[in-house]
């Protein structure tokens, strides 16, 4: 055992006459109980290469037989530096570096920051862009929350349903892919709109997926809700106390699954969200089956979103025109040299922002995701620092599974729903 991470142990190696290397346990006082130093509890590794913790996560766990005395979750395994690089590029380059954030969540990254932008620069977005949004972000919430699913069934032992929410997926990716040339790293949403409109065949797209989406979340209950082995392994498991859940600052399906109703959609509308009539599911237990239960309900949720922005899409531009942050139309760059220039300058040089500082959250499918933008008056960000909900959810898993069995920890860190792209930043 290795225990490098100085944030939890500062713990060194020790070589011993033997040539064997051990671990100074002494170093472990404070993070471990007691009985670690006597040998009555085991402390053991899981992670970070293994196939229950969503990426490169590393649990230390301390275990008495196979209950679970402590939880130390340890991140930093896939740390990519995004906010300090986002920092040395211009505003709208620097636009490509959210989609790696929280990789199931791109076009919601998106969104984000470009409403940070909007909001220093006073930028103003069409109606359509706002309507287009929405459709499109509700969209990415179904998919991810279809990858959690799959994946959560897969950890707790069942394979049928993890084929089954890929091969739904693929009708959003395709729909993604029409958008923007992408299917996962989009880079759709733009500062004052889209990049470009949708196309022609975008609304058949949609309402063929509305049309067979339904039936196939009906299907996932049908297999799932009432099934005796599903129940055992979730029901009672995990339970996050209300008090905890707010103090421990937990948003989304964490939050709403003990009771708390609480979603930036409802509480600070964006994007035009105050249009549109849906529901917050809330749990009452506050246990994995409820985290389950909540996310399967949004789904439907998003779906009943995704037809009202269909059936009442705006017509109008895409994108502001403002010319101090937004390109010209591709169509006057043969005929004009003032657009030329105008484009060449935006692409080189960037726009300049007014100075200030920003913070603006959305609702993503893990939880509040939000941008604290600071701007020094110049055409790259001075400070760009995310609040990700999978770092901020993630902190809750020593306290959520400590009583447990190890093979109860398994479904508690799918209930949580973490992504390390959004762990590590």
């Amino acid at each position: 055992m290795t225990l490098s991470n100085y944030q939890l142990t500062h713990a060194t190696e020790i070589e011993t006459d033997n040539g064997t290397v051990e671990i100074a346990l002494e170093q472990l006082r404070g993070i471990v109980s007691d009985d670690a130093f006597t040998g009555d509890t085991m402390l053991l590794n899981m992670g970070p290469q293994h196939p229950s913790t969503h990426g490169v996560l590393r649990l230390m766990l301390e275990l008495d037989g196979e209950e679970i005395i402590r939880c130390l979750p340890d991140i930093g395994f896939l740390h990519t530096g995004i906010e300090k690089n986002m920092e040395a590029k211009t505003y709208e380059k620097a636009l490509v570096m959210t989609d790696r954030l929280d990789y199931l969540n791109n076009l919601g990254n998106n969104l984000t920051y470009c409403m940070a932008i909007e909001k220093i620069a006073e930028l103003d977005v069409p109606l359509r862009a706002q309507y287009v949004r929405v459709l499109l972000t509700e969209l990415q919430r179904i998919s991810s929350h279809l990858i959690w699913l799959g994946t959560h069934i897969l950890d707790l032992g069942a394979t049928s349903l993890f084929l089954y929410t890929f091969r739904e997926r693929e009708y959003i990716l395709d729909i993604f892919e029409a958008c923007s040339g992408q299917r996962m790293m989009t880079n759709y949403f733009r500062p004052g709109g889209l990049w470009r409109d949708l196309p022609d065949n975008f609304e058949q797209m949609v309402h063929d997926f509305l049309d067979y989406m339904p039936g196939k979340i009906d299907d996932y209950e049908r297999i799932l809700t009432k099934n005796p082995i599903f129940i055992e392994r979730t029901k009672n498991i995990g339970l996050i106390p209300v008090e905890k859940a707010i103090n421990w600052n937990l948003t989304g399906p964490s939050l709403r699954g003990s009771g708390v109703n609480f979603d930036i959609r409802k509480a600070y509308p964006y994007s035009s969200y105050d249009h549109f009539n849906f529901d917050i599911p809330l749990g009452s237990n506050g246990d994995v089956y409820d985290r389950y239960l909540i996310r399967m309900e949004e789904m439907r949720q998003s779906l009943r979103i995704v037809k009202q922005a269909l059936d009442n899409l705006p017509d109008g531009p895409f994108r502001s025109d403002d010319r101090k942050y937004v390109p010209p139309p591709r169509s006057e760059l043969g005929t004009s040299m003032e657009a030329v220039i105008h484009h060449f300058k935006l692409w080189t040089e960037g726009f300049k922002l007014p100075k200030g500082e920003v913070y603006v959250s959305t609702e993503s499918p893990k939880g509040e995701l939000g941008v604290y933008l600071v701007s020094d008056g110049g055409t790259k960000p001075w400070r760009v620092h995310w609040r990700t909900p999978s770092f901020v959810n993630l902190q809750s898993i020593g306290w959520v599974s400590e009583g447990y069995m190890v093979s109860d920890l398994v479904g508690i860190i799918g209930s949580i729903d973490i992504v390390l792209g959004d762990c590590d930043r």
